[in-house]
């Protein structure tokens, strides 16, 4: 088993791992022989020099975008979750909203975050708010096919047996459609940050997506680098987070 875990570990994780060191290598030396300015393209062991140096600068925002983004996925879930339930079990409420679920995609997110600044100020909740749109729609649309998904022999078995709607969707449907609920989450929670940090340019004094737009005032391009380093290893690190916690609630899909 040892073996095994080993070679599913190389097949898995060593090709990405082999990619990024070759496009991290060729972006140094390219910018070494090219004699690009730092003020343009840093190379990767200053961006890495600068991660170290500024250590606590970088976790101190990344805490503060961390947050929103949890608070803005909870959020999320719970509403989009309750939603789907309530369009899957009434057709008239799914005909009416559902359209405007999918054109609310339609919306560029920098042209909400104005607004949400002005009507909740500069704190925290415009920054959910972003996070939440973000996430929202995935988790509706995956929640609603995977309550269909249903296998409608034993939704009718239990029918048959006098159970309501309620007993029909804790035993059957909300189990079918768990693995979709999660598809849902993980794509949302890996692109969660994008509201979070543009909510953070409109207006913040904290957080990577303020950090950001600081540096790139000062020119700071490797400091900007590093931001974007934290947040692709957060939205990684959450992803990953989904998946094993998917692999723990669902036992009968591991392989």
């Amino acid at each position: 088993m040892f073996k095994r875990a080993i070679g599913r570990l190389y097949k898995d994780y060593l090709p990405p791992a082999l990619l990024i060191v070759a496009f991290v290598g060729f972006w140094e030396v390219a910018v070494r022989l090219l004699s690009v300015p730092r003020y343009i393209l840093p190379a990767p062991s200053r961006v890495a020099s600068t991660i170290l140096a500024k250590q606590s600068l970088l976790f101190g925002h990344t805490l503060v975008t961390l947050g929103e983004i949890g608070a803005g996925f909870m959020v999320a879930l719970i509403v989009g979750v309750g939603l789907a339930v309530m369009l899957f079990h009434f057709s008239i409420l799914e005909r009416a909203i559902y359209p405007f679920i999918i054109a609310s995609q339609t919306v560029p997110v920098f042209a909400i975050a104005p607004l949400l600044i002005v009507w909740f100020g500069y704190g925290i909740i415009p920054k959910v708010i972003m996070a939440a749109i973000i996430v929202f729609f995935p988790i509706v649309v995956n929640t609603v096919d995977g309550l269909r998904s249903a296998d409608e022999d034993a939704v009718n078995l239990l029918r048959i047996m006098k159970a309501n709607r309620l007993g029909i969707l804790v035993k059957v449907r909300f189990p079918a459609a768990l693995p979709f609920i999660f598809s849902g989450a993980k794509i949302g929670v890996a692109v969660s940050a994008i509201g979070a940090v543009i909510g953070e340019w409109v207006g913040s004094t904290k957080g990577l997506g303020y950090l950001m737009i600081h540096a790139n005032a000062q020119l700071q391009i490797d400091l900007i680098f590093a931001a974007i380093f934290y947040l692709s290893v957060m939205a990684v690190g959450l992803f990953g987070l989904f998946s094993f916690i998917e692999w723990l609630s669902l036992p009968w899909r591991r392989v």
